[in-house]
């Protein structure tokens, strides 16, 4: 079973629509058993699970803030991380993962709370025996900005892999309305937003993002 925990210590940075795209995406194109674990007690990725169609491929989904756990014989489980985790919690979350996804918004306040943030990972005993991978993704994105280029310059500035750029658009909030993801609407309505998802993919089936590689 493959684990991937995608979190932020600053809410809205797009945890849960990261979460629930990458679910979509593996049910979806490789008809893979899904399952997510939130531990938001927001509850954003299982309410999308709500309103997903029944004629789309199962996902499930677990209220982890609760203590719940995922079911058996899982290929993907996504661990979608509370806003302001820290301390014994984050700790336990990244014990339990083999590749960290952590989106960044351009803002100058989300680029420090993220430095923060980054600090606090490295101290947590599994990252820095590299014994898991950690990619970073810059979240809603408006390129060409100034501010853009201003978190371009200090994601590649860290020590982790800066994997995807997804930018600022609507189509996030149309699929998630439905209860679906990017890769279940209509590719002629997001070509632009498929390919720059073929960047994190292609990252995340690399050796680049297991441990040990």
């Amino acid at each position: 079973m493959r684990t991937i925990l995608v979190m932020n210590g600053k809410g809205g940075s797009g945890k849960s629509t990261l979460c629930t795209n990458l679910a979509a995406y593996f049910a979806h194109n490789e008809e893979a058993n899904v399952c997510i674990e939130d531990h938001d007690p927001q509850g954003s990725s299982v309410d999308w699970l709500t309103v997903r169609p029944e004629d789309y491929p199962e996902i499930q989904g677990t209220e982890g803030w609760k203590g719940n756990k995922p079911p058996a014989n899982l290929d993907y489980l996504l661990l979608d991380a509370p806003a302001g985790i820290k301390g014994k919690e984050m700790a336990r979350l990244i014990k339990r993962a083999e590749t960290i996804l952590i989106p960044v918004l351009p803002s100058p306040m989300d680029i420090r709370a993220a430095a923060r943030f980054i600090q606090d990972i490295l101290l947590v005993g599994k990252v820095s025996k590299d014994q898991v991978k950690i990619g970073v993704v810059a979240n809603r994105v408006r390129e060409y900005t100034l501010i853009f280029q201003q978190l371009e310059k200090f994601l590649k500035r860290l020590n982790f892999s800066f994997v995807a750029r997804l930018r600022d658009t609507q189509n996030y909030v149309r699929s998630a309305e439905k209860g679906i993801g990017l890769h279940e609407m209509p590719p002629s309505t997001v070509y632009e937003d498929l390919d720059q998802w073929q960047t994190l993919i292609k990252w995340l089936k690399s050796k680049k993002s297991m441990p040990g590689q």
